[in-house]
This record gives C-alpha cells, structure tokens and sequence, in this order.
C-alpha cells in the first residue's frame, strides 16, 4: 500500500458523497486499492427524510489491512426529521487504500448520509 506523505502533498480535492441508506451494508466512500491517495474523511451527517418514523443507522469503517471492520456507529436511533453528526472535523479518519467507509439503514430509504472528504495526493 503506498500513501503518499501528507507533508509533502501536490494535490487536495474537497469531495462529498451523498446516498439514500438501504437495509443493507452499502459502500458510500471508497480509496481503491491502487490510487495513491490517502482520503481525509472530515464529516459524516445522517439524516432522517421520513417524517413519521425514526430509524437506526450503523456507520463502519473497513480496514484493508486487516480485512477488519470496526464501528464508528452502531443501532443509533435518529428520529424522524432529525439529523445526526457521525463524525466532525475534530473526529476526522484517514482512509488509506483499499479502505472505505459502509453505511446501513434499519428502514429503506428512511436516511440519507452525506460524507465529505479531502483526496489528497
């Protein structure tokens, strides 16, 4: 895995990615595993859409390294018509290759996720 040294960077492109969460584990933020970059996940927001029902949302990060998935959310309750903030600027992660950020949903289409990062090369 090769990422590049954060001191020394040439190129950092502010992203985001939005999606609606299914009942299943979705990838919403992939490094490939051959980019060269390094990602800067600065912010996660979930947001309830239903107006009636609350809904759980989970949040994980997938390490390739060790193949490994750990939590950063777990069954949280958002109500509806209410947001949350998964991560903020104080909180960022580092997504070196091969790793991604996956999302899910205990009611279709009740969330949406937003996801901003920096790309950095």
């Amino acid at each position: 895995m090769a990422n590049p040294n954060i001191v020394n960077v040439a190129t950092i492109n502010g992203k985001s990615v939005g999606a609606a969460l299914g009942t299943g584990s979705a990838d919403i933020v992939t490094n490939a595993s051959s980019s060269g970059k390094v990602f800067k996940v600065n912010s996660i927001l979930i947001s309830n859409v239903d107006g009636t029902n609350a809904a759980d949302a989970s949040v994980s990060f997938f390490d390739n390294g060790t193949s490994t998935s750990f939590s950063i959310i777990k069954t949280i309750t958002i109500p509806a018509d209410a947001s949350l903030e998964v991560l903020g600027k104080n909180t960022s992660i580092y997504l070196e290759e091969g790793d991604k950020i996956t999302a899910l949903a205990s009611a279709a289409g009740d969330l949406e996720i937003i996801v901003s990062y920096e790309e950095i090369s």
